[in-house]
């Protein structure tokens, strides 16, 4: 008995813990019901789709496919890996495909992610691992759709409703971790799961410290309590001495989102384009990236990636004037008597975010407007305001895709419970220009659509687009085979190791 309490002693001290630090409490750890971040980032250690993109976000390649292949422009086959394990140890088939699958159509779950398999016909089990998916015409986001994350059929086929299931806290995946603890506004904790079919992750936990507040998120990492964060650029230039660039790496590169300010075109204040085109015309972009993230960002143009095939680099940011401004205030109807009056809301779990809403507040006091801010915990913006649509504008970011798909944002079928077209934006050329996308597989001709709308939607100020900021990661110099790449870091996180 001595022996073996000695010996577990020992493993407990051989063990290895990755600690980060989340912003908020994940609302549902179920990769279809996961449309917040914190929800999103932890998930994706516990999930795995059917493919996935490459370290470069260039290729897609397989993940619990071992091969994929088009029999025909609408018929896509998927040979799956065998002998993968859920972390109950039950063997992951093609019934678990063709149940998540179902789930996703179903009238009784409510997902953004279900749009994206709108165009699937059929979806047919040829053996216990083997997938036929054919498609009503041909979909150019055919095989990013099945990078969703599948869930296991054996425990979820007799579900009652999977909308309030426990399984969104108690989630069983085929991914590197397995959750072996939830602790809500505290402390998140994933294992490695030892049969993983990739290997086992080389660090043996990763806990996720629930931290709202981002001045503590900073000190914990200076004082290296978290093994990786993220640094804003305020802190990075002015709050980091030589002793914290002795124990940490730096990787920054422009992230793959942008934050803007959307206006619920719902409300009628908003649905007149010379009201939206004055607000446009009353902030100064650069001026907040200049006073918020030093070199740090740049000033966001629209709502594609830049870089991409979807970018247009003829559209450019809006230069603020405030003399055109007021003139079109006062064509609809605003004056110093009777000013235009609106909210803003945004969230606490980015630093930054309410900072911004200040500066905007005063910029648009300078053509008469009159904003007052609202700044939420993140679960109670998200369930209070944003996806009730109760709200003037918000402050918010989107990431973004290398391959972008404008129907899931500016489609007006998105604009309903669940959907990610938050403001209620509706054009019908917009919407035809979409629905005509979906069928083009020749990249050239899409990107070229794709530039067309870039511009509309700019025009139509449905949001203000604000800015792309960097991503700063700092690492702890203790963790071994980080591999940055133009995806970021995390690609090869099951090979990480931690002195």
């Amino acid at each position: 008995m001595r022996f073996l309490l000695l010996f577990f002693f020992t493993l407990n001290l051989c063990a290895t813990t990755l600690h980060l630090a989340t912003s908020a409490n994940p609302s549902r750890l179920n990769p279809i019901l996961a449309t917040d971040s914190s929800s999103g980032e932890i998930a994706g250690f516990i999930f795995n789709g059917l493919v996935k993109y490459d370290k470069d976000s260039s290729t897609i390649i397989g993940d619990l496919a071992k091969k994929f292949y088009f029999k025909d422009s609408v018929t896509l086959v998927f040979e799956l890996k065998q002998g993968v394990k859920w972390h109950d140890e039950q063997l992951f088939t093609a019934k678990d495909v063709l149940f998540t699958y179902q789930t996703l159509i179903s009238p009784k779950i409510v997902s953004p992610y279900s749009a994206g398999f709108r165009f699937v016909k059929s979806v047919k089990i040829l053996d216990e691992y083997t997938i036929e998916v054919v498609y009503k015409k041909p979909y150019f986001k055919a095989l990013e759709t099945w990078m969703m994350g599948i869930l296991p059929e054996h425990l979820l086929k007799d579900e009652k409703n999977l909308m309030s299931s426990k399984f969104n806290t108690h989630p069983i995946g085929t991914g590197a971790y397995k959750l072996s603890q939830l602790e809500y506004s505290k402390n998140i904790e994933l294992t490695a799961f030892d049969e993983y079919f990739e290997g086992k992750a080389k660090i043996d936990k990763i806990s996720f410290h629930v931290i709202a507040d981002p001045l503590t998120r900073f000190l914990m990492l200076k004082s290296s309590a978290l093994d990786i964060g993220s640094v804003e650029p305020m802190a990075y230039e002015r709050q980091l001495n030589k002793d914290f660039f002795d124990k940490f790496n730096i990787y920054e590169d422009i992230t793959h989102s942008y934050t803007y300010l959307g206006f619920n075109l719902r409300l009628e204040k908003f649905k007149n384009p010379d009201v939206r085109k004055a607000l446009s015309l009353a902030i100064d972009r650069q001026k907040i990236v200049d006073i918020l993230f030093f070199s740090h960002a740049k000033v966001c143009t629209g709502p594609f990636l830049p870089g991409t095939a979807a970018f247009n680099d003829k559209v450019k940011a809006p230069k603020q004037n405030i003399k055109e401004a007021k003139e079109l205030l006062a064509k609809a109807g605003y004056t110093r008597e009777h000013p235009f009056k609106f909210e803003i809301v945004t969230s606490n779990s980015s630093p930054i975010r309410p900072y911004a809403a200040q500066i905007m507040q005063y910029q648009l006091k300078q053509i008469g407007v009159e904003v007052t801010l609202r700044v939420m915990e993140w679960q109670a913006f998200l369930n209070m305001v944003v996806f009730p649509h109760k709200f003037d504008a918000v402050l918010l970011g989107w990431g973004l895709s290398s391959t972008p798909d404008p129907y899931m944002f500016w489609h007006t079928d998105s604009d309903k419970k669940g959907g990610f077209n938050l403001v209620g934006y509706n054009n019908p050329k917009i919407d035809k220009m979409i629905e005509d996308s979906q069928i083009i597989i020749d990249r050239q001709k899409l990107g070229k659509l794709w530039q067309r709308m870039f511009k509309i939607i700019t025009d139509d100020n449905p949001y203000l687009f604000l800015y792309i900021p960097n991503s700063i990661t700092a690492t702890d110099k203790k963790i071994k085979n980080i591999q940055p790449s133009l995806s970021g870091i995390w690609h090869n996180y099951i090979k990480w190791e931690k002195e």
